[in-house]
């Protein structure tokens, strides 16, 4: 039977989902199908046989399959300290820590550097794992509207004299937008200033930068680079994500970051995946250039028809549309022609920006691509052919 409580707090919730459907932003669990535009798989490592081979051996060789306890109490394996020692060479910092995701790497960083005298500058269209994590920091903070490095210089500016850290936290790829951060400017800044700097480079590693070292990796020597994150569940088709700077930071993190500290190991045969993903990688330069090709291909395409892609420049492409019934619109259409495509809604992105966000893989066939571009041209014409139907329809 339920009680009084249960009861209260079931119609709470019910409403507050009715409220999410009235305004079009319930969301809900569904496989996907068709031509994939949502996954962040963008090598098409998750589909290779190598990589497939590699976890089987991998399992037939782990010590355990479960990770049994956080790495500080029966979790740690050999694996992960060749691991990280590889991934930092690779990066070329002087050390990388292992987290279990890249919310965990993200909210443990920002948590352990960064307290309630320090102040961080977060681009407002940061990830919400950043988001969080300065939140949870304590830390002032000032969110800058998205790329606009006047404001931030102004902050910067402003805040120059006062105690504690600063710390500039930016996407290297803006995950909704797909365009890269001004790292040249920022670094600029951080060095005018006397700030340090956050990357998250979370949709560039292994795509972007020298050998798919990330957009950063330049300005890792940079005495200004505090951390930067590259992630493994994406481009390489794996779980977690790597911390990366200098072996003080590592050694720090390992004694405060809460999300290290107490998250139980992922088994050690991750570990393997990781490194076999990251060992196909270094020699996919090829593929890289052609993802980097289909990209610009389709952005040209989408232009054409007179589509808004914002500022993309990666394989990220958003499609800009306004409001959630155009984009929740063109979506239905997209998938019922065999794309499988989102619709990208407040409170993701602003209100008003609501998007259709095309995830590129080198997987995907450019006739599919061309098709993609003529198929959002026929919603478009059926969406004037309405438009101008009900004007009709007002004047007779």
């Amino acid at each position: 039977m339920q009680s009084e409580f249960q009861r209260r707090f079931s119609a709470e919730m019910q409403n507050e989902l009715r409220a999410l459907s009235a305004r079009e932003q319930r969301r809900s669990l569904a496989e996907i199908s068709g031509v994939n535009l949502c996954s962040n798989d963008y090598l098409g490592l998750a589909e290779r046989a190598e990589l497939r081979q590699a976890v089987l051996a991998a399992v037939a060789d782990a010590p355990r399959l479960g990770g049994t306890g956080s790495r500080l109490l029966s979790g740690q394996a050999s694996i992960w300290d060749e691991l990280e020692s590889e991934f930092a060479g690779w990066v070329g910092t002087d050390a990388a820590l292992y987290f279990g995701s890249g919310y965990a790497a993200n909210i443990g960083l920002l948590t352990s550097i960064a307290g309630r005298d320090d102040l961080i500058l977060s681009d407002a269209a940061n990830h919400a794992s950043l988001i969080d994590g300065v939140r949870l920091s304590g830390a002032r903070k000032y969110v800058y509207p998205h790329a606009d490095l006047n404001h931030l210089e102004t902050a910067l500016r402003e805040h120059h004299r006062t105690r504690g850290r600063k710390l500039i936290v930016t996407e290297t790829i803006f995950s909704m937008s797909g365009d890269v951060a001004q790292l040249r400017e920022i670094f600029e800044l951080a060095e005018r200033y006397d700030a340090g700097v956050i990357l998250d480079e979370a949709h560039a590693t292994a795509v972007h930068g020298p050998g798919g070292r990330g957009i950063g990796n330049e300005y890792v020597a940079s005495g200004h680079l505090v951390a930067a994150v590259h992630t493994c569940g994406k481009a390489l088709a794996s779980a977690g994500a790597f911390v990366c700077g200098s072996t003080l930071l590592k050694d720090y993190l390992v004694n405060h970051a809460r999300s290290f500290i107490f998250t139980t190991a992922l088994p050690p045969y991750m570990g393997a995946q990781i490194r076999a993903a990251l060992r196909l990688a270094h020699g996919m330069d090829a593929e890289r250039a052609n993802l980097r090709l289909k990209a610009q291909r389709l952005v040209a395409a989408l232009h054409a028809e007179g589509l808004d892609t914002a500022n993309s420049t990666t394989q990220i492409i958003p499609v800009i549309l306004g409001e959630n019934e155009a984009a929740l619109s063109s979506a239905t259409f997209l998938q019922e022609r065999g794309f499988a495509v989102r619709a990208i809604r407040p409170p993701t992105v602003a209100a008003g920006a609501s998007r259709l966000r095309l995830s590129l893989a080198t997987s995907i066939a450019d006739s599919e691509l061309a098709r993609l571009a003529e198929t959002l041209k026929n919603w478009q014409g059926l969406q004037r052919e309405t438009v101008a139907a009900g004007v009709a329809a007002g004047t007779s």
